[in-house]
């Protein structure tokens, strides 16, 4: 078990605007409530405060569980990070990407209010993905120090170059993670010969929610494409034998999961097998 710290953010971006009004946050809820062992058995409930379901969720989805504790409750999150000996009590200290930070809005009680996600931290300005932000999955900016931050949980994460299966010694290969960002579609662009720029053009955003492994930061999803289509794609559906139009979609998927011999079922999850046998054949081709 156990994840890199780019594994959980990435988790937690592929959730960004699920949200209260339109039930799409169930599915997190659902994630939290599949474990074999609730935190002090208790099921969530679709009308609970998210926040630390969220976090941990996005620590089952990655089978971080091991060194992120899943609860309901911050407070009881933060007991359980002391227990670990990955909390750091101190609101001022720079937080490190993947971090959890813990909210007090009030400070008058010691009791957390409030959890996210470190995404990243630019000079003194920290970014968050929190769950149950506004009633849905979304960034919030804050900067260090700020009163309002009770502290840290900072899970040991896995290095991103200490697995031979998630990484290659190779500066010229990709990690499998199973996650198609940019440097997958670099290499993907120079292996099938199209230009090499990471970027994904053209996709319909029909497909986006459905698909988390497929990342915003090199996927193009507009909402009518029309003629305009991806190089790439094009290249990969003649690879893998589907109609040739450019556009990733269930067919494209299935026909790549049958080629790579994972299971067929027409979507990319996150992390998603497809990516990552896709991910092996274009670093086999190095």
């Amino acid at each position: 078990m156990s994840c890199t710290s780019t594994q959980i953010i990435n988790q937690a971006k592929s959730w960004i605007g699920c949200k209260e009004s339109n039930g799409s946050h169930k599915k997190i809820i659902d994630v939290y409530n599949s474990q074999k062992s609730l935190a002090r058995g208790y099921k969530a409930k679709y009308t609970d405060s998210w926040c630390a379901i969220f976090v941990s969720a996005c620590a089952v989805k990655c089978g971080a569980t091991d060194i992120i504790p899943t609860e309901c409750s911050c407070g009881n999150m933060i007991e359980l990070m002391k227990k670990k000996g990955i909390w750091i009590e101190d609101d001022n200290i720079t937080p490190k990407a993947g971090d959890i930070i813990m909210y007090d809005w009030d400070k008058k009680d010691g009791w957390p209010e409030h959890v996210g996600i470190v995404e990243k931290v630019s000079g003194k300005t920290i970014t968050v993905i929190e769950g149950n932000k506004s009633d849905a999955v979304g960034r919030r900016t804050i900067t260090v120090g700020n009163a309002s931050i009770r502290g840290y949980g900072r899970p040991k994460y896995k290095a991103s170059t200490s697995s031979s299966s998630s990484s290659s010694s190779s500066k010229n290969k990709i990690d499998v993670d199973g996650w198609w960002g940019p440097k997958t579609t670099k290499l993907a662009q120079k292996v099938f010969g199209t230009e090499q720029d990471g970027k994904v053009s053209h996709q319909f955003k029909a497909y986006k929610s459905q698909n988390p492994g497929l990342q915003s930061d090199t996927f193009e999803w507009v909402t009518d494409p029309g003629k305009s289509y991806s190089p790439l794609i094009k290249a990969i559906q003649k690879w893998c034998g589907a109609t040739q139009d450019g556009h990733i979609g269930p067919n494209t998927i299935k026909k790549m999961q049958k080629k790579l011999g994972t299971p067929v079922d027409g979507v990319c999850s996150g992390p998603s097998d497809v990516v990552k046998a896709f991910q092996k054949y274009l670093n086999s081709k190095q």
